[in-house]
């Protein structure tokens, strides 16, 4: 059975006092002997991105590997929600209390919880900290997890450039931010190496400090429309629950998406739509996160860039779509592209 506590925080939209306040579950011990009595027992603690669990995509890639560290290691969990409008405060405020409940490791999803990360990390050197899509904080008890999100975004666009009729595809950030920039770069690369004609319409739902990109479907819905209209018939988006937005107008018109962080084909919440879902690419979010935790609990965290690629089947592209591997000329293409940037022959892009 799953054993988790969830954390909510809700954060008071006051620039003045930058308040928030946590309210928290109860724990549950899990079977045979309690963390208080058994010095191997770890309480693991992930605290969400934008957009929270249940976007169907980053959040709950990461959830899924704390589900698998409580079943294949025997942890107890423990989970924290982000705020609407929420700042660094708040952040600080979450995973302090995360920290000082005793739970190793404590996981920043998403490169937002850096500054926060630098901070607590300092105060709490014996907690092993892990921060998902972020290198610019380091110290000796953080793990930078991290991924070549351009090389599965690459396949991403030589699939989409050889499943279009019409030679327009579109890619759908969900905030211009350096990390996003690399899908785009990598997407729009594999699009031109697989159709130097095809055009690709590239859109953003917001820019920096309005993260709502990341969180508002309806965002993203109308950005994908706004490109169905203008030919495009293959829809990339990398703008976590936006994101779903976009995979609803892309099948509602017919037409293909390409999902993105999850397999989103196999998503319940998208059940609806998987039919023109062609392919999604993949961040091993989930072995990260059980990775570190397991790193944990037997002794010997991990520390410093864990970086995950396509040579190791850190990133990829999902094939649960039976009409995707119908497909014979596009999973070649895939396949040789595959091969090509893993033996050195493409190198892809990280900026447009």
């Amino acid at each position: 059975m799953r054993r988790i506590t969830r954390i909510t925080t809700v954060g008071i939209a006051s620039a003045a006092l930058a308040l928030s306040a946590t309210a928290c579950g109860k724990s549950s011990s899990g079977s045979g002997s309690s963390s208080s009595s058994d010095s191997k027992s770890v309480t693991a603690a992930i605290a969400y991105d934008i957009g929270g669990r249940g976007d169907q995509s980053f959040n709950d890639a990461a959830y899924a590997g704390l589900q698998k560290a409580e079943k294949e290691l025997g942890v107890k969990g423990k989970e924290a929600e982000p705020s609407a409008g929420e700042g660094d405060a708040d952040k600080v405020q979450r995973l302090t209390a995360l920290a000082r409940g005793g739970n190793n490791p404590v996981i920043g999803v998403g490169f937002a919880y850096a500054p926060a990360i630098e901070k607590v990390a300092k105060a709490y050197p014996k907690t092993t900290f892990g921060i998902i899509d972020d290198t610019s904080v380091t110290g000796p008890n953080i793990a930078n997890l991290v991924f070549n999100e351009e090389q599965g975004s690459y396949l991403a666009g030589v699939a989409a450039a050889k499943a279009s009729k019409s030679g327009t595809v579109g890619f759908i950030g969900g905030v211009e931010v350096p990390l996003i920039k690399k899908f785009e770069a990598g997407f729009a690369q594999g699009v031109k190496d697989a159709n130097p004609k095809a055009k690709v319409l590239v859109q953003y739902l917001t820019q920096p400090p309005n993260f709502d990109g990341f969180s508002k479907p309806d965002l993203g819905k109308a950005a994908a429309q706004g490109q169905l209209d203008k030919g495009a018939d293959v829809i990339y988006a990398a703008a976590g629950l936006a994101g779903s937005g976009s995979i609803e107008a892309a099948a509602t018109a017919g037409k293909w998406a390409i999902g993105v962080d999850s397999d989103q084909y196999s998503q319940a919440g998208l059940a609806k739509y998987k039919d023109h879902i062609l392919t999604s690419v993949t961040k091993d979010v989930s072995d990260s996160v059980f990775n570190l935790i397991k790193s944990v609990k037997d002794g010997k965290p991990q520390t410093g860039e864990v970086r995950y690629g396509l040579a190791q089947d850190g990133v990829g592209l999902a094939d649960s779509n039976p009409a995707y591997k119908q497909m014979t000329d596009v999973t070649a293409a895939v396949a040789k592209a595959k091969k090509d940037i893993v033996d050195g022959k493409i190198t892809v892009k990280t900026a447009p």
